[in-house]
This record gives structure tokens, sequence and C-alpha cells, in this order.
């Protein structure tokens, strides 16, 4: 089984925004992507004429899969990755998924000065990043850990404040949020299990070159 295992190239891709864009590259840098659609009912979808398998999974446990080398190598937006701090080599900035992390709050509850939130609490997909950025500030906050719409906590009084992604900012227009702070930038990265690295490096390296060179000339399917 773990010879059979060793053949195969496992891709774990995530669900959502970042699976079409994704897909293309892969398939752009030469691995085959035949029969791999986000709607798949299946789990698992494997090429055998070259020895590919993608699971294809939640965003969240992307990096899980590859940390505990379920998949080589996976790609996931750096907010995740950076939230699950797992175990893993990052080895390429994919440039799409652009989007960045920031806080907002409810525009008619907005304070003068970012510090004016102190001991307020912060509704946020993402403790640990948002705990690191007030850290920074000095501040300290109460998070409230949320996984669903995160607007809604201001709104119905749950908290302040929230963290969370944004990228055309129509959402907290519509719900009367305003961005007050900038946290991080978030991009798509290509990630690799660090042991898959070594042993299979001779597959890997030659489709992250690829994938890099591709992305250095402008690729447009993105």
């Amino acid at each position: 089984m773990e010879r059979q295992a060793a053949e195969y190239l496992t891709v774990a891709l995530p669900k959502g925004k970042l699976f079409a864009p994704s897909a293309a590259l892969l398939a752009e840098a030469g691995l085959s992507t035949e029969g791999l659609e986000e709607t798949s009912r299946k789990l698992v979808i494997t090429n055998e004429a070259d020895k590919v398998k993608f699971i294809i999974a939640k965003t969240a446990d992307v990096p899980t899969y590859v940390e505990y080398g379920a998949a080589d190598i996976g790609i996931i937006g750096k907010d995740v990755l950076a939230e699950a701090e797992q175990d893993v080599y990052e080895l390429l900035d994919l440039g799409f998924g652009r989007c960045h992390l920031m806080m907002a709050v409810l525009r008619h509850q907005k304070r003068p000065h970012l510090s004016d939130y102190v001991h307020t609490r912060v509704a946020t997909k993402f403790p640990r990043l948002a705990e690191e950025f007030f850290t920074r500030q000095g501040m300290q906050m109460e998070y409230i850990k949320l996984n669903g719409s995160i607007e809604l906590g201001p709104i119905v009084g749950l908290s302040e404040s929230i963290v969370d992604i944004v990228e055309t900012g129509t959402t907290l227009r519509e719900n009367d949020l305003e961005e007050i702070a900038s946290i991080m930038p978030v991009t798509a990265r290509l990630i690799a299990n660090r042991v898959s690295f070594r042993l299979k490096f001779d597959r890997i390296y030659p489709l992250v070159e690829a994938m890099r060179t591709i992305l250095e000339k402008g690729y447009k399917n993105l």
C-alpha cells in the first residue's frame, strides 16, 4: 500500500473561489486535471496515466492534509495557512485569490482611534491572527470565534468589531460596516509536506518551477 501511495503525487485543492484558478494553473504547468471538478461527488479524483490524485477539501482542512502527508502538496490562502500555523513548506506565492485581512466596525459606531476599542469584543474566523495584530498594538481584546457570517457580530450586538477577509468591500458596505485597519495581504500559496518534498522532489520541484515560469509570464486564466 505504501509503495502504491509513493507512486502518486497527491494534491489537495480547496473548495470555493481558489479551486478554478488552482486547477487551471496546475493544468497549464503540465499536471493532468482530466475529470477534476469541484462539484464531483468523488472525494478523491485519480488520473492513473499520470499517477496523480486530487483531494477536494474544505478550505480549512487543506493544510492538515498536507502536514500529515495525506496530500503531498496543496493550494491554500495565506490567511488560512497563517491561522493554522501548521508544519508545511510554503513553496510559492501564486498571486491569485488576492484580498486582505482587516478590522471593521459598524459605521455609526466608529470611534476616533484604534486604541479606543481596547477591551472590546472581536468576532472572527482568525482568532490567532487577530490576537497577534492587537498585541502588536498593545491592545487586550476578547475574541469570539465564528465560522459563518462574521458581519453579523456587530449587527446583533455580539461584538464591537470583526476581523475578516475582504476582497471588494461590497459585503461590508451592504451591512453598514467600515474597514478601520488593514492587517495583512492575502494570496493563494502552494504548500508541500516536508517529507514528500524530499521523497518526491523529482516530481514536485519541476512542477513548482513550471508554475513559477507561468506566473512570471503573467498567466491570464487566474
